[in-house]
Protein backbone atom coordinates (compact mmCIF):
# COMPACT_ATOMS: atom_id res chain seq x y z
CA UNK A 1 0.00 0.00 0.00
CA UNK A 2 1.29 3.42 -0.92
CA UNK A 3 2.00 5.84 1.96
CA UNK A 4 0.62 8.74 -0.09
CA UNK A 5 -2.84 7.16 -0.18
CA UNK A 6 -2.80 6.73 3.60
CA UNK A 7 -1.68 10.32 4.04
CA UNK A 8 -4.40 11.48 1.65
CA UNK A 9 -7.04 9.49 3.53
CA UNK A 10 -5.86 10.87 6.86
CA UNK A 11 -5.97 14.45 5.61
CA UNK A 12 -9.44 13.87 4.13
CA UNK A 13 -10.63 12.49 7.45
CA UNK A 14 -9.16 15.45 9.31
CA UNK A 15 -10.93 17.85 6.95
CA UNK A 16 -14.27 16.06 7.36
CA UNK A 17 -14.04 15.65 11.12
CA UNK A 18 -15.49 19.09 11.99
CA UNK A 19 -18.67 18.11 10.12
CA UNK A 20 -19.26 15.36 12.68
CA UNK A 21 -18.88 17.65 15.70
CA UNK A 22 -21.90 19.11 17.46
CA UNK A 23 -22.34 22.85 16.95
CA UNK A 24 -22.87 24.39 20.41
CA UNK A 25 -24.54 27.48 18.91
CA UNK A 26 -27.21 25.45 17.06
CA UNK A 27 -30.76 25.97 18.26
CA UNK A 28 -33.43 23.89 16.54
CA UNK A 29 -36.37 25.70 14.99
CA UNK A 30 -39.91 25.01 16.07
CA UNK A 31 -41.80 22.36 14.10
CA UNK A 32 -43.84 25.08 12.41
CA UNK A 33 -40.70 26.92 11.29
CA UNK A 34 -39.16 23.67 10.07
CA UNK A 35 -42.27 22.91 8.03
CA UNK A 36 -42.31 26.42 6.59
CA UNK A 37 -38.62 26.14 5.66
CA UNK A 38 -39.28 22.79 3.98
CA UNK A 39 -42.10 24.29 1.90
CA UNK A 40 -39.93 27.25 0.94
CA UNK A 41 -37.07 24.98 -0.11
CA UNK A 42 -39.48 22.84 -2.15
CA UNK A 43 -40.86 25.93 -3.90
CA UNK A 44 -37.36 27.28 -4.57
CA UNK A 45 -36.32 23.94 -6.05
CA UNK A 46 -39.30 23.93 -8.40
CA UNK A 47 -38.69 27.55 -9.42
CA UNK A 48 -35.01 26.84 -10.11
CA UNK A 49 -35.92 23.87 -12.26
CA UNK A 50 -38.50 25.90 -14.16
CA UNK A 51 -35.99 28.68 -14.85
CA UNK A 52 -33.39 26.16 -16.03
CA UNK A 53 -35.98 24.51 -18.29
CA UNK A 54 -36.97 27.81 -19.88
CA UNK A 55 -33.31 28.71 -20.40
CA UNK A 56 -32.69 25.31 -22.01
CA UNK A 57 -35.59 25.82 -24.40
CA UNK A 58 -34.25 29.20 -25.45
CA UNK A 59 -30.71 27.83 -25.77
CA UNK A 60 -29.21 29.88 -22.95
CA UNK A 61 -28.65 27.10 -20.41
CA UNK A 62 -25.88 24.64 -19.75
CA UNK A 63 -27.22 21.09 -20.30
CA UNK A 64 -25.49 19.97 -17.10
CA UNK A 65 -27.35 22.63 -15.09
CA UNK A 66 -30.65 21.51 -16.60
CA UNK A 67 -30.04 17.86 -15.73
CA UNK A 68 -29.00 18.79 -12.20
CA UNK A 69 -32.08 21.00 -11.70
CA UNK A 70 -34.40 18.28 -12.98
CA UNK A 71 -32.78 15.67 -10.73
CA UNK A 72 -33.21 17.94 -7.70
CA UNK A 73 -36.83 18.54 -8.63
CA UNK A 74 -37.47 14.82 -9.06
CA UNK A 75 -36.00 14.14 -5.62
CA UNK A 76 -38.07 16.94 -4.05
CA UNK A 77 -41.31 15.68 -5.61
CA UNK A 78 -40.58 12.07 -4.60
CA UNK A 79 -39.92 13.23 -1.04
CA UNK A 80 -43.17 15.23 -0.96
CA UNK A 81 -45.15 12.24 -2.26
CA UNK A 82 -43.55 9.95 0.33
CA UNK A 83 -44.38 12.35 3.16
CA UNK A 84 -47.95 12.71 1.89
CA UNK A 85 -48.35 8.92 1.73
CA UNK A 86 -47.07 8.57 5.31
CA UNK A 87 -49.50 11.23 6.54
CA UNK A 88 -52.43 9.54 4.79
CA UNK A 89 -51.36 6.17 6.18
CA UNK A 90 -51.16 7.58 9.72
CA UNK A 91 -54.58 9.22 9.32
CA UNK A 92 -56.10 5.92 8.16
CA UNK A 93 -54.58 4.11 11.13
CA UNK A 94 -56.12 6.68 13.47
CA UNK A 95 -59.51 6.23 11.82
CA UNK A 96 -59.29 2.44 12.24
CA UNK A 97 -58.49 2.60 15.96
CA UNK A 98 -61.18 1.14 18.18
CA UNK A 99 -62.85 3.67 20.41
Amino acid sequence: MDIRSISSAASGYAAARPATQIDPTYTPASPGEQLQNSFEQFTNTLETSEIASVQAMTGDADPHALVQALAQTELAVETAVTVRNKVVEAYQEILNMPV
